[in-house]
């Protein structure tokens, strides 16, 4: 296993948080964001030990990956963009999460895909913390109708919740919010936190957080 310095640097920030917050570091998943970068910046990553990635975009994500897990075992690959209703099969074939289940046409179409394919992904629901109207993700008030008809209606095992708080905002009272919120719903999981804020993440319960320019530096 090679020495990769800046995801090294990551990962004892990451220790370090979740150390501060008095949680074991195991509990937080690093999913390491390679959108936009092709094999070449992605293979020396998964060299230094990392698995788990994140994609903005199937058709981005079906160009590189399969050769990419054909060379590497135990890869993890994580939808982390917004998914539209006519890519869901090739989705579910690719990814084995989705943080984007953002609305019940996308929810009932992937509950209809994993069904067909056999497959069973990890998935969460996007909410929009600041209801921001360009933004996509579930209004606060009605996430809890959402998941109920994800869990009752379609019969989907919703793992947890995702956000993108607002730019000009402080993460930290989305992160606070989004942890308040899914321990109503009684959901583990919190996907929150990136290259700017993953630390106050950890601090505030994620449990994955989507990790990109801080690793893979930025596009040229």
């Amino acid at each position: 296993m090679s020495e990769h310095p800046a995801l090294e640097a990551v990962r004892r920030k990451i220790v370090a948080a979740a150390r501060e917050a008095g949680r074991d570091p195991a509990s937080v998943t690093l999913i390491a964001v390679s959108k936009t970068f092709e094999a070449p910046d992605i293979e020396p990553v998964i060299v230094a030990g990392q698995r788990v990635f994140g994609e903005n975009r199937v058709q981005e994500a079906k160009g590189k990956w399969p050769a990419l897990r054909a060379r590497h075992t135990g890869i993890e690959l994580h939808l982390i963009g917004p998914l539209q209703s006519n890519k869901t099969r090739e989705a579910v074939e690719l990814f084995d999460a989705i943080h984007t289940v953002d609305r019940p046409k996308i929810a009932a179409a992937i509950a209809e895909e994993m069904a067909r394919q056999g497959r069973k992904l990890q998935l969460f629901v996007q909410v929009n913390t600041g209801e921001e109207p360009q933004k996509a993700g579930i209004a606060p008030k009605e996430s809890a109708a959402f998941v109920d008809h994800c869990r009752n209606e379609l019969k989907l095992d919703i793992s947890g919740l995702m956000c993108i708080p607002p730019v000009d905002e402080a993460p930290a009272v989305h992160f606070a919010f989004l942890a308040k919120l899914a321990k109503e719903l009684n959901l583990p999981r919190l996907s929150m936190g990136m290259s700017a804020d993953y630390e106050t993440a950890v601090n505030l319960g994620a449990t994955h957080i989507r990790v990109g320019s801080a690793i893979f530096g930025h596009r040229g």
